[in-house]
């Protein structure tokens, strides 16, 4: 656990500080409400609940790490996007960049309606990962970056309690296969790419169950 925390410690001091720069930059939240509902509305719900595991549930999402996403789905100075998505490039395609931080204000601070953890079969299982990770694959403890209890660390580590399952096994098979690559450190990729899809199932149906 100490050497799973001070890794938290050490990567999130190599990350800028997003939320002090956030601090400083305008917010528009009656814009961003706008958008929400005009935009984002179709995948993600007004409010950031989506009502599908094909979607990420935005709502109460860390502000910080929303809009690294955001910025890392958008292309600019003639460079692909970080984070390659073709619905989502076209959606921030237009988006300015305090158009980004205020969605992401504004998805934070609505109230999240969780998903639940539905296969009891996965959560022994997933609760192992989560608490002491894979000794024998060198996998650390999930909570050691994404907290006890999923609540995530600004900027770099999502919170991923009450997300569902679906939407996390996918995204970790996404950095297995390096399809996703938007992780510092290659973290993801590498943490990712020692679990097995039924480690991945598990430990996203444990993170979906947690408050």
């Amino acid at each position: 656990m100490i050497r799973t925390t001070a890794l938290a410690v050490l990567l999130a001091a190599s990350f800028p500080a997003f939320g002090t720069e956030q601090a400083r930059a305008k917010v528009d939240l009656v814009k961003a409400k706008e958008i929400a509902e005009g935009v984002c509305v179709a995948c993600h719900a007004a409010d950031g609940n989506s009502q599908t595991s094909a979607n990420p549930i935005l709502a109460g999402q860390i502000p910080d790490y929303l809009y690294k996403q955001l910025g890392n789905f958008k292309a600019t100075d003639g460079k692909p996007p970080v984070r390659n998505n073709a619905i989502m490039g076209g959606m921030v395609a237009a988006l300015s960049d305090e158009d980004m931080r205020s969605l992401a204000v504004y998805f934070s601070q609505q109230k999240i309606k969780p998903s639940l953890a539905k296969d009891e079969k996965l959560l022994a299982a997933g609760k192992t990962l989560w608490r002491m990770g894979d000794f024998a694959k060198g996998v650390p403890a999930c909570a050691g970056c994404h907290g006890p209890t999923g609540a995530g660390l600004p900027a770099q580590y999502p919170r991923l309690s009450g997300q569902y399952a679906e939407y996390t096994a996918t995204q970790l098979k996404t950095f297995r296969s390096h399809e996703r690559a938007n992780d510092s450190e290659k973290v993801m990729r590498v943490i990712a790419g020692k679990l097995s899809d039924h480690q991945i199932d598990a430990v996203a149906e444990y993170a979906a169950g947690l408050r």
